[in-house]
C-alpha cells in the first residue's frame, strides 16, 4: 500500500468487486473528494444604508464655495473657520431648514449656527451654543430641539446622553405636539435602547401628522426588526407608493417575504429592486440567498456571481456562496470562498468555522482543526452574546479529533454511539453550550496518522469508477423535488454508497452469511442494517450529530427527546412542508371529530358544520374554544400507529401542536417524543418484522415465485414505516430510512427507478 493512503475499507467496495479486494484500498472520505459537481439574509449594517436613500435632512449641509470634483478639494468639516460656519448658517436660513424658526433674524442665525455645528459632528460645541441661547430664552423650542438632537447623536458613543436627549425632545413635544419630525427624532433615540414599542408609537404619531415615504420606511424597518413582517411589508409598500424610486425600500420589502418563507414573492421583489438600481450588490446577494433557500443552485450561483462581479470584496456574498457550495457538496470551491472571506475579514467566525468544517469533511484534519481552534480562541467580550459558531465549534473539534484518531480503522470496526461520552452526545444533539462536567478531551492530532490524500477520479480502477457513478445515480433518486431542499451531491454519493452496502449486507444475510459490525462478525440485526446508512450519513457531513437516541444517557431518554418541525412560527412559514398543510388540516379535522364523537356526541353535528368552513389552520383554535371549554391558548392532536405484531394495539405517532388564533401569533408544529417506553414499543415491532423479513428473504433466495418477492417488499416497507414513526436518530432519519428501503429492495431483486414525486417529502 502506498504511503499516505488510508487503510479503512468501505464494506460496499469490498463486496462489489473481488478485484478491488486484492488490489485497492480507500478511505471512505476519498470517495467524496473528487469531481463532486447563512443566517440571515442581511446584517444590521445593511440597515445603515437606508440613510443613503433618505430625503434631504435638515442636517445635510452644503458648502456654497465648494463644488464637487473641485481642485483643490473641499476642506474637511473639522477645519471649518468661523466665516465658513457663518456662511453655512446663512445658507441654512435661506433654504428654510431651521426647525421652529422665530421672527427675529439674529436669533434664527444663532440657531442655524447650532445646527451647522451638529451637521459637522461638533456635538459638544452645539450643546454649549444652544445652552447659551436657552439662558436668554428657556422656552426657545428650536434650541431645545437642537440640543436634544445633539445629545441624541452623542448617545451613539455614550448611552448616558440618551436620557438627556429624551428629556429635551419630551419638552419639545409638550410645547409643540404637532411636529412629526420631533416624534421621528425621539423614535431614533428609543429604538437603539430596545424600546421598540415606544419608537413605533412615535413613528405612528408622526405618520398621522404628516405621512411620508421616509416615515413609512423607518417604521417598516422597526417592524422588520420586531419580526412583524406582515406589517413591515405593508409599510414598505406604502413608502414605495409615495416615492417609487427607492431600491432599498424595495429590497427590504423583499426581505419581509423572505423571512416569511414566501421565497417566490421575495425573488420577484428583489428583481424589482434591481430594476431600480442595476448595480445593487445587496439585492443580488439577497436574490442568491432566496434561490438557495428555494433549492435552485444554478440561479443562486448566478446571483452571487453578479454580486461579486460588482464588488469582489463583498464579504456576505462570499460567505453565503461558500456555505451554499458546502451544502451542495462542492467542498473545494467552498474553501476558496471562505479563504477569500478571511483575507478580507480575518476574524469572521462564520467563514473560519465553515473553512474548518470543509477541511475536516475532506479528511484534511490538520487545516480543519487549526481553523476550529481559531474560532475557539475568539472568546466573546463580557456581556456579548456568543455566536452559534463559537458554541458549536468545541463539539466539532472534539468529533474531528475522534475521526482523525480512527482514520486508519475501517468504519465497521468502531462505533461512534458507544465511543463518545453520553453527556457529550446529549449536549451536541440538543445544541447546548459545551458545559460538560469531568469531560476528557479526545486525543490530539497524531503525527503518524496522515490526512486523506485527494484522489482524481481517473486514478480509480474501472470497477471503483462504476461503483461511484452507480452511487451518484442512486443518491440522486433521493432528492426532493420541492421548494426548500438544495441538492447536495455529497449526500447523494454517501447515501448511494449506503444503498449499495445495505443491498450487499442483506444479500449476505439472506444467504446465511455473517457481516462485520462494530468490530464483531455476526448475523446482521435490524439496527446493523440501518447503522450502515447512519455511518455513511455521518461521513457526508461531520457538522451534524447523527446519533441513535436510545444510546443517549438513561436520564435523558427518560425525560424524552423531541424531534421538532415548525410548520408555522409567528409569521414564518416553512416552505418545505407547505404542500402538506391541507393534508394535515384534514387530519386535524378528522381527529377533532373522533374526539367529539366519543365525548360530545350530541354536539357532533354542530362541530362538523363548523369545521366545514375552516380552510386555514389559524381558524381552528376559535372552533376548539367554542366547543371545548378546556381549550384556551392552544391544543394538540396525536396520531396513532397500529401494531402489526399485536393487532388492535396502537402506538403514539406524532403530535401536532397549534397555539394562537391569528397570523403573527401562532405556532403550528409537528413533533415526535422519543421516550424509553415508546422506543421499546417500536423496537419490539421492528424486531418482529425484521425476523419475518429475514426468514422470507432467505426463502426468496431459493424461490422463483413473484409473490414471495412482493411479500418481502411489503415487509421492507413496513419495517421502514415503523422506523420513520419512531424517528430514532437525532438527525437524518428520513434519508437513512430511504437508503435502507432502496438497498433492501435491490436485495430482493427489485429496484427503485423513479425519483420522489414532485412536491413530496418523506413524511410519515
Amino acid at each position: 500500500m502506498a504511503p499516505g493512503w488510508r487503510a479503512a475499507v468501505p464494506l460496499c467496495v469490498l463486496y462489489l468487486s473481488r478485484l478491488i479486494l486484492s488490489t485497492e484500498y480507500f478511505s471512505s472520505l476519498t470517495l467524496f473528494n473528487n469531481e463532486l459537481h447563512k443566517q440571515g439574509c442581511s446584517s444590521l449594517s445593511d440597515w445603515e444604508e437606508v440613510a443613503s436613500d433618505c430625503e434631504s435632512s435638515i442636517l445635510q449641509l452644503e458648502d456654497p464655495d465648494c463644488e464637487e470634483g473641485s481642485n483643490p478639494p473641499c476642506e474637511s468639516v473639522f477645519s471649518l473657520n468661523a466665516e465658513k460656519i457663518l456662511n453655512q448658517a446663512k445658507l441654512f436660513i435661506e433654504q428654510k431648514k431651521i426647525p421652529f424658526p422665530v421672527d427675529n433674524h439674529n436669533t434664527n442665525e444663532e440657531l442655524a449656527i447650532g445646527y451647522v455645528l451638529i451637521g459637522n459632528g461638533l456635538y459638544d460645541e452645539a450643546i454649549k451654543h444652544f445652552s447659551l441661547l436657552l439662558q436668554g430664552d428657556p422656552e426657545l423650542v428650536s434650541a431645545i430641539y437642537g440640543r436634544g438632537i445633539a445629545y441624541g447623536k452623542k448617545s451613539l458613543q455614550d448611552i448616558k446622553n440618551a436620557d438627556l436627549a429624551l428629556y429635551e425632545l419630551n419638552r419639545v413635544i409638550t410645547l409643540e405636539p404637532n411636529w412629526p419630525e420631533v416624534y421621528e427624532q425621539r423614535a431614533e433615540i428609543l429604538s437603539p435602547l430596545g424600546r421598540i414599542s415606544e419608537a413605533l408609537a412615535d413613528l405612528t404619531k408622526a405618520i398621522q401628522l404628516q405621512p411620508s415615504a421616509r416615515l413609512y420606511r423607518h417604521r417598516g424597518t422597526l417592524l422588520f426588526i420586531s419580526e412583524d413582517y406582515v406589517a413591515a411589508m405593508e409599510d414598505f409598500q406604502q413608502s414605495l407608493e409615495l416615492k417609487k424610486n427607492q431600491p432599498i425600500a424595495m429590497l427590504y420589502k423583499g426581505l419581509t417575504f423572505f423571512h416569511r418563507g414566501m421565497l417566490k414573492e421575495a425573488i420577484e421583489t428583489f428583481k424589482e429592486a434591481l430594476k431600480l438600481k442595476s448595480d445593487f450588490v445587496d439585492a443580488y446577494k439577497s436574490l442568491g440567498q432566496a434561490y438557495r433557500e428555494l433549492g435552485d443552485f444554478e440561479s443562486a450561483m448566478e446571483s452571487f456571481q453578479k454580486a461579486l462581479m460588482l464588488n469582489q470584496n463583498h464579504i456576505q456574498s462570499l460567505q453565503l456562496r461558500g456555505m451554499m457550495l458546502y451544502h451542495h457538496g462542492s467542498l473545494q470551491e467552498a474553501i476558496g470562498n471562505f479563504k477569500r472571506c478571511l483575507q478580507l475579514e480575518p476574524y469572521n467566525e462564520v467563514c473560519q468555522y465553515m473553512k474548518g468544517l470543509s477541511h475536516v469533511a475532506m479528511g484534511q484534519f490538520y487545516e480543519g482543526i487549526k481553523a476550529q481552534t481559531k474560532v475557539m480562541l475568539n472568546d466573546p467580550l463580557l456581556g456579548q452574546k456568543a455566536s452559534s459558531e463559537y458554541l458549536k465549534v468545541k463539539y466539532l473539534r472534539e468529533y474531528s479529533r475522534y475521526l482523525h484518531s480512527h482514520l486508519d480503522i475501517p468504519v465497521a470496526e468502531y462505533n461512534v454511539d458507544q465511543d463518545l461520552p453520553g453527556n457529550f452526545k446529549n449536549h451536541w444533539a440538543k445544541n447546548l453550550p459545551f458545559l460538560i462536567e469531568d469531560y476528557e478531551e479526545q486525543p490530539g492530532l497524531q503525527p503518524h496518522i496522515k490526512d486523506v490524500l485527494p484522489q482524481n477520479f481517473d486514478s480509480y480502477s474501472s470497477e471503483v469508477q462504476k461503483l461511484i457513478c452507480t452511487a451518484d445515480h442512486l443518491g440522486a433518486l433521493m432528492q426532493y423535488d420541492t421548494p426548500g431542499f438544495l441538492p447536495n451531491r455529497r449526500i447523494h454519493r454517501a447515501m448511494g454508497l449506503a444503498t449499495l452496502e445495505v443491498m450487499q449486507a442483506m444479500h449476505r444475510t439472506w444467504s446465511n452469511s455473517k457481516v462485520r459490525v462494530n468490530g464483531k462478525t455476526r448475523q446482521m440485526q435490524w439496527r446493523d442494517m440501518f447503522d450502515i446508512a447512519v455511518k455513511w450519513r455521518r461521513i457526508a457531513d461531520p457538522d451534524q450529530p447523527v446519533l441513535w437516541l436510545d444510546q443517549m444517557p438513561a436520564r435523558t431518554l427518560s425525560r424524552g427527546f423531541n424531534n421538532h418541525i415548525n410548520l408555522i412560527r409567528g409569521q414564518i412559514i416553512n416552505i418545505r412542508y407547505l404542500a402538506y398543510f391541507d393534508n394535515i388540516l384534514d387530519f386535524i379535522k378528522d381527529r377533532i371529530l373522533v374526539y367529539h364523537r366519543a365525548y360530545n356526541p350530541r354536539g357532533l353535528l354542530e362541530v362538523h358544520q363548523a369545521l366545514e368552513n375552516v380552510n386555514k389552520v389559524e381558524d381552528l383554535l376559535p372552533i376548539m374554544k367554542q366547543f371545548n371549554s378546556k381549550t384556551r391558548d392552544g391544543f394538540t392532536v396525536n396520531s396513532k400507529v397500529p401494531s402489526m405484531k399485536d393487532p388492535g394495539k396502537e402506538y403514539d405517532g406524532f403530535t401536532i401542536t397549534i397555539t394562537g388564533d391569528r397570523v403573527g401569533n401562532m405556532l403550528f408544529s409537528v413533533e415526535t417524543q422519543t421516550t424509553e417506553e415508546r422506543t421499546q414499543q417500536y423496537q419490539s415491532e421492528i424486531e418482529s418484522i425484521y425476523k419475518d423479513l429475514t426468514a422470507k428473504g432467505k426463502a426468496l433466495m431459493l424461490s422463483t415465485e413473484l409473490g414471495d418477492a412482493d411479500a418481502v417488499c411489503n415487509l421492507i416497507l413496513s419495517l421502514v414505516y415503523y422506523f420513520c414513526n419512531l424517528m430514532p436518530l437525532s438527525r437524518g432519519s428520513s434519508v437513512v430510512a430511504y437508503s435502507v428501503v432502496m438497498g433492501a429492495l435491490m436485495s430482493s431483486g427489485k429496484e427503485v427507478m423513479g425519483r420522489i414525486p414532485k412536491g413530496k417529502v418523506k413524511l410519515v
